[in-house]
């Protein structure tokens, strides 16, 4: 008996599971989570059909005409009740309406099953009704709506959003042919509309078109997810669920115009551009050998950090200019880009006089006016005294810290003369009494003698201070040590750095001397090493200089 109502249960649950119509779809069912709805507010379309059908079996291509879908998520349930089992599917669509106005969701048709059609009324965003319907939106507010090609306009992005967030993410705007870039970090804060409080998510964005002509700027998309109430209850427990949403700005329209045919130069489109300098220290008047800085600074509204030109001087004979590493910065203000472009220059005079700095000009187009202009700091003057702590005199002398000083002045003889006879006469017997005096004294005096040389000999105190590493010493040393190449050669002695530089004609040797300068004078100082000057000062000395034509006795009167 057990056996037999077994078995009649079994065929009748197979009649039942397997019989091939046993879940044909009988109807199909559209509906939305909400209506009326504010433009550009996402609200969810959901049709389900009572069978379990291929997850591709809904187009929503009808609805692009007037909606911007979002992503589509299926879901599939089977149940069993009193042995009695029902299967559906669901589609979940996101829909953002993208005017105000009525509208009309046509019918679906899924397994031959027709869904009915859904009125839809999509309120403008300044509608009374649309402030009691929004949960989240955003608005946009851009600099301005005219711009010329690569003048920066900023676009200012705020999300607000009443409901608890879950999470989600903010795309950029697009615009065609520009460069987009945030500004900054997120700002986040509170505020009440209507009565309402909503969280406000703030975004910056610089944009710089690069072609000219009519353009549409397409605000972001913000999509994610929010907590709403379940429609889950009971007597103990309240539950919370995620509910899918997106929402869009307002599209922005923008005339972009070419650059005037007339403008020549670099092309700088801004609302403000200036230039300034400042000197540190402050004053008049300089001394020769003394490092003095001169700070330009380029302000510009409407225009990026690379879009800043490079700051340059120049500077007459005499002067030696050693320019940092420019400091850039950017922010904002009253709504605008502001960039900033800061360039410290270190000035060393090697003569004293006066000196003209010449005029620092930059072209740029006023965007405000339309016009042509240029910013300018004007030519100005600078006096260079005579440094008395830097005396400049071809032999070699010290002070009382046994330091090398260079004299100040120098006697040429072009000709011979009686005079001449006598100083050599005189010269040679003072060389003969030290020869005869160090003769007989050396075995007392080997080391003394050494030092000695050191200190008398330019070339090797030279050497000396290049393997210590003393830079300012070799400054003081390099005329001393040229001054003794001269004399043997017979050529004119040199008074000052420069004249240096030039008797000795080295381009590695004049680059190394600028390293050591900026290195000492330069705004960031550096440690330097004579090594490598140590090698090209063996080799100048070695090889000597070139005899001139007009050969002079040079003779330290002292």
């Amino acid at each position: 008996m057990t056996q037999t109502i077994i078995a009649l249960l079994t065929i009748l649950l197979s009649n039942t599971l397997f019989t091939p119509n046993a879940f044909a779809a009988t109807q199909i069912s559209a509906t939305i989570d909400k209506n009326p709805i504010v433009v550009n507010e996402s609200f969810i379309l959901k049709i389900t059909i009572d069978d379990d059908v291929d997850t591709n079996a809904l187009n929503t291509s009808a609805l692009l005409k007037d909606f911007v879908v979002g992503r589509t998520s299926v879901s599939s349930q089977t149940s069993m009740v009193n042995f009695k089992t029902t299967q559906t599917t669901t589609w979940t669509t996101l829909l953002i309406g993208k005017s105000a106005g009525d509208f009309i969701i046509p019918p679906f048709t899924i397994a031959g099953i027709n869904s009915q059609a859904i009125k839809v009324q999509i309120l403008a965003e300044n509608d009374p009704l649309a402030d009691k319907q929004q949960d989240i939106f955003i608005t946009t507010e851009i600099s301005t709506k005219e711009v010329y090609v690569q003048q920066q306009l900023t676009l200012t992005v705020k999300l607000h959003f009443a409901a608890e967030l879950k999470r989600g993410s903010l795309s950029e705007p697009t615009l065609e042919s520009a460069s987009i870039t945030q500004i900054g970090k997120d700002k986040e804060e509170d505020t009440i509309i209507n009565g309402r409080r909503y969280r406000v998510i703030e975004r910056t964005y610089a944009i710089s078109p690069k072609n000219s002509g009519e353009f549409t700027l397409k605000s972001p998309l913000f999509s994610g997810e929010i907590l709403v109430p379940s429609t889950r209850r009971n007597n103990m427990f309240s539950f919370s669920e995620t509910k899918p949403v997106s929402v869009i700005g307002d599209e922005i329209q923008l005339l972009v115009r070419p650059i005037p045919e007339t403008f020549q130069g670099t092309w700088l489109p801004s609302n403000l551009l200036a230039i300034h300098q400042d000197w540190q220290p402050d004053l008049t008047t300089f001394k020769v050998g003394e490092p003095i800085t001169r700070i330009i600074t380029l302000t510009a509204a409407g225009l990026s950090e690379e879009q800043l030109p490079l700051l340059e001087m120049t500077v007459p004979k005499g002067l030696k200019v050693y320019p940092d590493q420019a400091q850039l910065h950017t922010g904002m203000s009253s709504g605008h880009l502001v960039s900033q472009k800061v360039r410290n220059f270190a000035i060393v005079a090697s003569k004293p006089g006066e000196y003209q700095l010449p005029e620092i000009s930059i072209p740029w187009w006023n965007t405000v006016t339309n016009r042509y202009q240029i910013a300018t700091i004007a030519a100005q003057k600078i006096t260079v005294l005579p440094n008395s702590e830097l005396n400049s005199a071809p032999a070699v002398m010290k002070n009382q810290q046994n330091k090398v000083l260079i004299p100040t002045e120098t006697i040429v003889v072009t000709q011979a003369s009686w005079l001449q006879w006598l100083f050599l006469t005189l010269w040679l017997l003072t060389a003969l009494a030290w020869f005869i005096s160090a003769k007989r004294s050396r075995p007392l005096a080997v080391k003394t003698t050494k030092i000695d040389n050191i200190n008398n000999n330019p070339y090797l105190s030279l050497l000396a201070a290049c393997k210590k590493n003393q830079g300012l010493e070799v400054l003081a040393l390099i005329s001393p040590w040229i001054n003794t190449l001269q004399a043997k050669a017979g050529n004119k002695i040199t008074a000052t750095l420069d004249d240096a530089l030039i008797e000795i004609n080295d381009k590695k040797f004049q680059d190394e001397i600028e390293l050591l300068q900026q290195c000492y004078y330069g705004k960031e100082q550096k440690t330097w090493q004579g090594k490598a000057l140590t090698s090209l000062i063996q080799a100048i000395n070695k090889q000597g200089l070139k005899v001139n034509e007009a050969k002079v006795l040079t003779l330290n009167p002292r």
